[in-house]
């Protein structure tokens, strides 16, 4: 059984390979693991098992001096993140871990959604991030779909099953499922969902993971996954 914990190892996973492949950097302070995404200019601190303020102020400090415009901390339901509001931080989005078999997710293929490492649309941090389905060992897959009549991107997702992870064997992610507000109820988040998550299966992936928004919760609940529970996020602006 998918636990909260291994949501957690598999979501500072997939930020340490975005931060890699963007040149970017993993660090840690007082024992607490941050990483650096310089695509996005954000600095993340990863599920500590405390909080302390003198043991975030050094990172907030290297977060001016490469540049970040905002910090995130992501923590477990249980964490006591008091000591944040101290330091400017206020609660932000709140992750629902959900879980499911790549067997009950994976449909037959429509063709709707392309697996593909280059996407020419892309700018920005989009076009930099997609460096992640490039490195090797290959662990990423990134998918899109397409309006079929003027060619546009209208929806995207990745799967990540990341290789050598102590406590992730068969443990996959999805990240960054997303349509168009004007593409949605049309299949496309179900075809991305299949597509990228046959990918993570042929890998090695056996269950997929999720932080989902509330949002999306009734979504997933309907394409096999299920909550396990919620964890909570402190976002700071610099």
């Amino acid at each position: 059984m998918v636990s909260i914990a291994a949501c957690q190892r598999l979501q500072s996973a997939w930020c340490a390979a975005l931060a890699s492949a963007t040149g970017g950097r993993t660090f840690s302070t007082h024992g607490a693991t941050w990483v650096w995404l310089p695509a996005r200019r954000e600095l993340m601190m990863m599920f500590p098992e405390t909080v302390r303020a003198y043991a975030v102020r050094p990172a907030l400090a290297e977060g001016t001096r490469l540049g970040a415009t905002s910090v995130r901390v992501w923590l477990n339901g249980a964490v006591d993140g008091t000591e944040l509001g101290d330091l400017g931080f206020g609660p932000s989005w709140q992750p629902w871990w959900m879980a499911a078999p790549v067997s009950a997710v994976v449909r037959a293929d429509d063709g709707a959604a392309v697996l593909t490492t280059d996407v020419p649309d892309y700018s920005g941090p989009l076009q930099q991030e997609l460096r992640v389905v490039r490195s090797q060992p290959r662990q990423a897959w990134h998918a899109v779909t397409r309006d079929r009549e003027h060619g546009n991107i209208s929806g995207a997702a990745y799967s990540f099953y990341p290789a050598g992870v102590a406590g992730l064997k068969g443990l996959g992610g999805i990240h960054q499922l997303e349509v168009l507000p004007a593409y949605q109820r049309r299949g496309l988040a179900t075809a991305l969902l299949s597509a990228t998550a046959r990918a993570a299966g042929a890998a090695g992936a056996v269950d997929l993971a999720v932080n989902a928004t509330p949002q999306g919760f009734a979504f997933l609940s309907r394409r096999g996954f299920t909550l396990l529970g919620r964890g909570k996020t402190y976002a700071l602006g610099l």
